[in-house]
């Protein structure tokens, strides 16, 4: 299994936290996920002659198929099995993050929009890496404030998310709480690509374009059909 990413996180309020440690974890994460994306592009070169090139990153056979076992933002408990047939978009983040989650979703629903008439095999995952602050009902709200058709907002306990992040590669780290009592949570912004079967296929970053995360699930979409 290729290592996307090591999945991490620390106690709210950790005394031992350095100064600017939300700089220099992004920085991490970023260099994680370059450093990544390059050994992907070396393993699968030799693999790929008889077909054009993704434009994304091809992680096809490097990270496990998607499976999970959660509470889904109507409050019910939810597994992979419910979005098979689609092709699903899991991002990892939480509602009361300030800059880039809403930037990612709102670069979802960019995609969706050119995607047209095949964007209703589409599903967007929501993943909460703050589960003690985002409820089902706070996710709901978030997530479909975005588009209540195509997004669902994922929540579990703390265990369940860990592991999850574990399993593919995510790392995220609960900052120190401020004096208002509130905190922040840096992780990692990947967007993970499955198919219809849920294999997973293809990674991407915000420094992919709407454009180019359309092609290539417009390319997934017709290879399912």
């Amino acid at each position: 299994m290729l290592p996307l990413f090591q999945a991490v996180r620390a106690p709210r309020g950790a005394p031992d936290q350095p100064p600017q440690r939300n700089t220099t974890l992004r920085r991490r994460l970023r260099l994680a996920a370059l450093a990544a994306i390059a050994s992907c592009s070396v393993l699968l070169a030799a693999c790929s002659h008889n077909e054009p090139p993704w434009q994304l990153t091809n992680v096809s056979g490097h990270l496990p198929d998607l499976a999970f076992s959660l509470t889904g933002d109507n409050g019910k408990p939810v597994d992979a099995s419910a979005f098979k047939g689609d092709t699903t978009l899991v991002y990892f983040g939480y509602t009361h993050c300030p800059d880039v989650c809403p930037e990612t979703m709102a670069r979802l629903m960019q995609v969706l929009a050119k995607l047209g008439p095949d964007a209703k095999q589409v599903r967007i995952l929501f993943i909460t890496v703050d589960p003690a602050r985002d409820t089902p009902k706070a996710l709901h709200d978030y997530v479909g404030a975005f588009d209540a058709e195509h997004a669902r907002g994922l929540t579990g306990s703390d265990g369940q998310i860990e592991s999850l992040a574990k399993r593919y590669r995510v790392a995220y780290q609960m900052e120190k709480l401020d004096p208002s009592g509130n905190y922040e949570v840096t992780h990692s912004s990947a967007v993970y690509i499955f198919d219809a079967e849920g294999h997973a296929r293809l990674l991407a970053t915000d420094s992919d374009s709407p454009d180019t995360i359309a092609t290539d699930l417009r390319r997934l979409i017709e290879t399912a059909s």
